[in-house]
Formats: structure tokens, sequence, C-alpha cells
């Protein structure tokens, strides 16, 4: 006997055709630039608060920076320390922009817009990509809002166009990456003030326990294997290479982490997103 249902025979039924591959991709890309154009619509709304959002690490780099550049002990491949943090700063803004992006998927669920997004026929990982590009370009923005400030303040850095452009690459990939672990931990919460909390205990440590105010070889060794397993590390030493050509010379290395990373966090983030916000 077969296991399919006879279908009466006055019911009509349409046979859907199936997409091809190349379609199907043009389906995943406008999945993925539609979610990414709706998460920019915020910041269009209030452009001031790309301005506001950069004050934080120009604080830290024109005041920290100068208090510390006298600092005699501080290993910083020759250049100046207000030089030396400037990497570690641009990491900063793109932690603090995408730590707390997942918060949209609480607010969405609570608003039920979340119920509509999982019917639609879509990817669930075009979803999460999405998102985590529109995280990507609000990082962009701010991250070329404090290199113009670090420009006028005539901090010296290595201009280049290859520098410049590699440098706001990477930004939207760590914060890519960080925007996806964000949404991991979203998924994994049911209020709005649990994520804020575990937001506020990873975003410092994370912060601290990278290269972006010393160099790894001032922790010590415990502090050193933490490092290493901090994307926000490999996005610094990026950094640091393209705009003050010291540090490691690895870049191939330390962006296929962050790719990785990123592909990592984005299918988890798929995974837990349709079983979680229900």
């Amino acid at each position: 006997m077969s296991d399919v249902a006879a279908v009466p025979p006055d019911v009509w039924v349409e046979e859907v055709p199936r997409l091809s591959p190349p379609e199907v991709v043009a389906g995943y890309c406008a999945t993925v630039s539609a979610i990414a154009g709706a998460e920019l619509q915020r910041v269009r709304r209030e452009p001031s608060v790309l301005v506001t959002r950069a004050a934080q690490p120009l604080l830290w780099l024109l005041v920290f920076g100068a208090a510390l550049s006298r600092a005699r002990n501080l290993t910083t491949g020759g250049v100046p320390y207000q030089a030396f943090i400037v990497p570690g700063v641009l990491a900063q803004s793109v932690l603090f922009i995408a730590i707390f992006s997942g918060l949209s998927i609480i607010w969405e669920r609570d608003l039920g817009i979340t119920q509509r997004i999982l019917v639609a026929p879509a990817f669930r990982s075009a979803i999460i990509l999405g998102k985590a590009l529109g995280a990507g370009l609000r990082a962009l923005a701010q991250v070329a809002v404090v290199l113009v400030v670090v420009a006028v303040a005539r901090i010296p850095l290595h201009w280049s166009a290859v520098g410049v452009v590699g440098t706001l690459a990477t930004a939207v990939l760590g914060a890519m990456l960080l925007s996806s672990v964000s949404m991991v931990m979203a998924s994994a919460v049911r209020s709005r003030e649990q994520f804020m909390g575990i937001g506020q205990l990873v975003t410092l440590p994370l912060f601290f326990a990278s290269n972006a105010l010393y160099a790894v070889s001032l922790m010590p060794g415990w502090l050193r294997a933490v490092a290493h397993g901090n994307p926000l590390t490999y996005e610094v030493e990026i950094m640091r290479r393209l705009l003050l050509d010291v540090g490691p010379n690895r870049l191939l290395v330390d962006a296929s982490v962050l790719v990785v990373g990123t592909a990592v966090a984005v299918a988890l983030a798929s995974r837990l997103y349709p079983r979680r916000v229900m």
C-alpha cells in the first residue's frame, strides 16, 4: 500500500515548481538584503545616534590614550601609544554596537513580528545573516566617524587606501561575528533584562582580555590564553597591521578566524532562532 494519501477527485491541486539553484541563491540574497535594509532604517531615522555612540571610543582615544602615552613599560612596536590603541578603540566601537544588536530579536518577538518572519518562505540563516550584516554596516559607519576624528587630531597612522578599506571591511566582519553571538544569547533568554545583564557581563571582559589596549606579550599566561580565544584580538591584529604596520603579520590567519567564527555563530543562531522565540 502506498504511503501517499489519495487526493479526492474534486480537489484541484496546483503543483509548485521547484526553484533552480540560481533562483534559490537570488532569493537567499534578497532576504539578506531586505533584513539588513530593515536594520539600517533605524539608523536613518536617528542619524545622531552614530555621533553619540562615537563619543565613548573617542574619550578612550583622546583622554585615556593621551594619559598613558607617557608610560615607559608599554610595548607598542615603536609607535606612540595613542596611535597604538586606535585599532583597539575602533574594535571597541564595533563591540558596543554588535554585542547588543541581538536585543532586536526579543523586541520583535514581544511585538509579534518574529512569528510573521517565521512563516515566510525564507531560510533562517538568511534572516540571521541579514541582521548580522545590518549590524556590520552600522559598525562601518561609526568606525568611519572615528577614523575621521583620528585624521583631524593628526594621530600618526600609516594612511593608505588599502589600510582604510581593509579596516572598514574588518569592522564589518567583526561586527557580524559579534552580532551573531549576540543573537545566540538573545535566543537563549526570555526577557530584555536577562539579555542586557548577559551583554553587560561579557562586554568589558571581551575588551580587556584582548590586545586592544596593550600587547598580548604583556599579559600573564592565563590571560594570554584567554586572549587567543577572543575574537576581538584577531580583529585588532588586522587593524593594527593595516593602520600601523606593527604586530604579527598573519592577516590571512586572522581573517580566517573571523570568517569561520562568523559562520559557526550564524549557524548556531539560525538553529536556536526558530526554537526559542516562539
